[in-house]
């Protein structure tokens, strides 16, 4: 379904955010959108090294 987007249905998407924020704002918008991807990234990087220090730090169970 996502496969289908042309450039007609991007500018229309285009012309709508414009629309809704200003033209002014998108700026913004951009650079919080930008700054939040970066924070995700690093905490789920940083989630999946603590977890590998985790397991790596536990002794074998004994049988």
């Amino acid at each position: 379904m996502l496969g289908s987007i042309g450039p007609t249905e991007l500018l229309l998407i285009l012309l709508i955010v414009i629309i809704i924020f200003g033209a002014r704002k998108l700026p913004e918008l951009g650079k919080s959108l930008g700054e939040g991807i970066k924070n995700f990234k690093k905490s789920v990087s940083s989630g999946k090294e603590e977890s590998h220090q985790d397991n790596n730090s536990k002794p074998p169970a004994a049988n």
